[in-house]
């Protein structure tokens, strides 16, 4: 007997945010939704026509005990760490960060002739894994392998499987699916979710729906949260849809955060801010980069 497909049980239109030096943002979810979304702790949605929504950036700043996938749609954004990368995540490029036991980064948008537009994803660290090496992975567009339909559907591959087609980031604890798929209109998109797993989508544009009990519409822009079963199955409306579809294993374990800093207890959490405040908060300061 196969497991149901997944229904919608919770919807996240966004919050408006102020981050950084001054990024105005959209924020789907975050701390207030532990534990609904584990291992998922953060999703933002950054992009602007105005540059001076943007300019100011994400100057250097620390990160303990998570992952940060930061995934350009449009725009450029340069960036930097500890442990000597840098760079430009440019349209269609992916950054998947391993914080692991601490490192310091920036990345700063830039401007250019059209808008800006992206997100950036927190995926929480097991505790065994919270003070591991940290490690970088920098992904070009042309790396992240496409599926496309004869209907001129396409689903991105970052992470997971789509079909027979695997995402080249590999071996993260949490086992995560991350796709980026494009419908024509009218068009329906199923993939199996291991059971267990937690599952969102996030609608990028246009507007759609998802099989199941809760059979309204999903707006672009919203965030829906899947219940239990083993497959989703989403279907674009009259103007198409583009959206993300993530999973990934929970952790169930006790998290404690302190703005870019995520632990399980809040003595943990007291020994990053001193060491921030020592200058021994950054343990490895060679350039690391996972293949």
């Amino acid at each position: 007997m196969t497991d149901p497909v997944r229904s919608i049980v919770r919807r996240f239109p966004g919050v408006p945010t102020l981050e950084g030096a001054g990024v105005r943002l959209r924020r789907s979810f975050s701390n207030n939704e532990v534990p609904l979304f584990d291992p998922f702790l953060l999703l933002d949605r950054f992009g602007s026509s105005d540059p001076d929504d943007y300019l100011a950036g994400f100057p250097w700043h620390p990160h303990r005990g998570i992952e940060t996938v930061t995934y350009v749609l449009d725009g450029r954004v340069e960036h930097g760490d500890t442990l000597g990368n840098s760079g430009v995540i440019g349209a269609g490029d992916v950054q998947w960060m391993n914080s692991g036991s601490g490192i310091i980064h920036q990345e700063m948008p830039q401007r250019t002739d059209g808008p800006l537009a992206g997100f950036q994803l927190w995926v929480n660290l097991p505790s065994r894994e919270k003070m591991s090496t940290p490690a970088y992975r920098g992904l070009g567009a042309a790396d992240l392998p496409t599926v496309r339909a004869d209907t001129g559907a396409e689903v991105r591959v970052v992470a997971g499987t789509h079909g027979s087609v695997e995402g080249p980031v590999r071996g993260i604890p949490v086992d995560p699916t991350y796709l980026d798929v494009r419908l024509t209109p009218g068009e329906a998109f199923a993939n199996p979710t291991p059971p267990g797993y937690t599952v969102f989508a996030h609608a990028i544009d246009g507007d759609g729906a998802a099989d199941g009990a809760d059979p309204r519409p999903i707006a672009a822009g919203e965030t829906v949260l899947f219940g239990p079963g083993g497959s989703v199955r989403l279907w674009a409306g009259a103007g198409g849809m583009r959206f993300l579809l993530v999973a990934g294993r929970p952790l169930h374990e006790p998290v404690a955060w302190y703005g870019p800093i995520v632990m399980n207890t809040r003595a943990q959490l007291a020994d990053a801010v001193r060491e921030l405040n020592a200058g021994s908060f950054v343990r490895e300061r060679r350039p690391i980069v996972e293949e």
